[in-house]
């Protein structure tokens, strides 16, 4: 296993790192002082400048002005704008962008330039009914004579959603297939039911009543759903990498000038000994990231699925930054909670990522079925 980036991947973290040299985390209002989300719209600014960048273009093939880059550099790149707190939807973007180029028809391929030059906002919906179900099993399609498909059911905290040109939406026929489906949220039948996340973004409950949708719209390739939620759920390791790397760096930098009894607290015992451990857990995080990531985009074959790779990294990403921004907000004591300091934000970032797409119990249980159903020698 060799785990050394290539150079156009190296080049995708330059690029993605002087472009978000100048986000500040704290650009908008603090989560924890205002009811609702802490800004209408995604940080278009940002999107345009990641579009000059080609950096929304990594996934789109050659013929489509891109890269074609695969998810190892996707989460070279979220976890940059994790570092950051960037508030884009580049996760949900980026991975839908790679299962149109994967699995879509001909006309969902003429979308992908508009994605590439950040003109079309795309969004997935991920969470299910309630944020606990199987997201899949929310929403029923069912196909007509004409060939169209209907789709009656709700999918809950979709992120932004009324930002959104696109929504890619998992859908379940009567024999038990997942289609993904790709619409406009101003589509008839639609409504959007305003939501706010744990970290302030603003979110929407999206629910369907024989919306119509046209049969190129829609992707029924096999696997399709299940390789899309593999790559957002490694992506979203790949942001809590980010948050988590950051958080450290703030509380090395803290505990380094911050004296008690004459003396740096960074060079107390106890204070070594717990970010000496937050230093074991990111590097878990990462090794697990990369793991998972390379297994999908190589599709190399292992003892176990590539499921069981994703599992690991989001279990070790939502146990790993839940411990790092804890013992951060302990490092810095009541300075950590004020909400003039940034730390707070990434405490709220990394709640969010630590529940996205299941947290860690969730991911065991599924990685104690593989090895059921996958003996090791």
């Amino acid at each position: 296993m060799d785990f050394t980036f290539t150079e156009e991947q190296r080049a995708v973290v330059e690029a993605a790192q002087a472009v978000l040299a100048g986000v500040a985390p704290d650009g908008v209002p603090s989560p924890a002082l205002v009811p609702g989300a802490v800004a209408e719209d995604i940080d278009r600014a940002l999107w345009r400048r990641l579009a000059d960048a080609d950096l929304l273009s990594l996934p789109l093939p050659a013929e489509h002005g891109g890269a074609g880059l695969g998810p190892i550099a996707l989460c070279l790149l979220l976890r940059e704008a994790g570092k950051v707190l960037a508030r884009v939807p580049l996760l949900e973007t980026g991975a839908a962008a790679l299962a149109l180029r994967t699995y879509g028809s001909p006309a969902a391929h003429r979308l992908l330039p508009l994605i590439g030059r950040g003109e079309l906002v795309v969004t997935v919906a991920s969470s299910g009914r309630t944020g606990h179900d199987a997201a899949e099993l929310a929403v029923t399609a069912r196909s007509d004579s004409d060939g169209h498909w209907l789709l009656d059911g709700v999918q809950t905290a979709v992120p932004w959603a009324r930002s959104a040109d696109r929504v890619l939406l998992p859908a379940h026929t009567a024999t038990g297939r997942t289609v993904l489906a790709l619409m406009s949220p101003g589509l008839p039948g639609i409504s959007l039911t305003d939501q706010v996340s744990t970290n302030g973004e603003r979110y929407a409950e999206i629910s369907l009543d024989s919306v119509r949708v046209d049969g190129e719209d829609v992707i029924s390739a096999d696997g399709a759903w299940e390789w899309l939620r593999g790559v957002l759920t490694t992506g979203t390791c790949a942001l809590a990498l980010g948050v988590g790397t950051a958080a450290a760096r703030m509380t090395s930098a803290y505990a380094s000038k911050r004296e008690q009894f004459g003396h740096p607290i960074a060079t107390f015992q106890a204070v070594a000994v717990q970010a000496a451990d937050r230093y074991i857990d990111l590097q878990a995080m990462e090794a697990a990231l990369w793991q998972a990531a390379w297994r999908i985009e190589s599709g190399a074959p292992g003892a176990l699925p590539a499921a069981a790779d994703i599992a690991v990294a989001k279990i070790w990403a939502s146990e790993g930054v839940r411990r790092i921004v804890q013992t951060a907000q302990h490092l810095h004591g009541g300075f950590g909670a004020d909400t003039d300091y940034a730390l707070h934000r990434y405490h709220a970032w990394a709640k969010q990522l630590e529940l996205s797409l299941g947290p860690a119990a969730a991911h065991e249980e599924a990685l104690g079925d593989l090895l059921a159903a996958h003996p090791l020698g």
